[in-house]
Parts: C-alpha cells; structure tokens; sequence
C-alpha cells in the first residue's frame, strides 16, 4: 500500500492549492481517504473525507466552504483543495487511508505548504 503526494508548495495569501495524493496496491474505492495537517509547532489538525467509491465527503466545520475533496478513480488519486489561504494554513498535508475497522491504516508522506507573502 502507497500513498504518494505532491510536491511542496509555495503560494501568497488569498490564492489556493491543490494537494494530490495517488493509490496504489489496493483497491481504491474500498477505503477512505482523509486529510490530516499539521502546522509547525501544533497537533494533528483533520481537515475532511472523501468516499472515493460514490465522491461522498465530509468535512471538519473549521474548513466547510474552503476545502474541497475530489477524485479520479481512473487514476486512483485525491485531490484536496483549499482556498482563500492565509498564513496560518501554512503546514504539512497529510492523506491517510481510513476505513471504520483498522482506522488510519497508510499515510503519505506529507506535502509541506507555505502561505507567505
């Protein structure tokens, strides 16, 4: 099992990013995908959920109407936008594989963003 993100980002403030997280070795619609993040200095912060079996998604009240989940199962790859970026969304990304028996059972190797101006 592999979860391979993005490279790191570098955006001002007010822009988006785009964070993409691809699957491999399992099937991809069997399981959840989340995002979790952690700013420097801070505890795991989780952000939302995507079904990638129906495009379902949930997500954390402190980010509803700024982040958006998408996937293409074509490709086995989650897509986690988030907008209207300020500084203190400056952090490292992660993507995790969940499902409600084992939990989070893979994480990729997180994508550092930095909002600076």
């Amino acid at each position: 099992v592999q979860l391979v993100q993005s490279v790191a980002e570098l955006t001002n403030p007010g822009a988006s990013v785009k964070v993409s997280c691809k699957a491999s070795g399992y099937t991809f619609i069997s399981y959840y995908i989340d995002c979790v993040r952690q700013a420097p200095g801070q505890g795991l912060e989780w952000m939302g959920r995507i079904d990638p079996e129906d495009g379902g998604t949930k997500y954390s009240p402190k980010f509803q109407g700024r982040v958006t989940f998408t996937t293409d199962t074509s490709t086995s790859t989650t897509y986690v936008e988030l907008s209207s970026l300020r500084s203190e969304d400056t952090a490292v990304y992660y993507c995790a594989r969940y499902d409600t028996t084992t939990g989070f059972s893979s994480w990729g190797q997180g994508t550092e963003v930095i909002v600076s101006s």
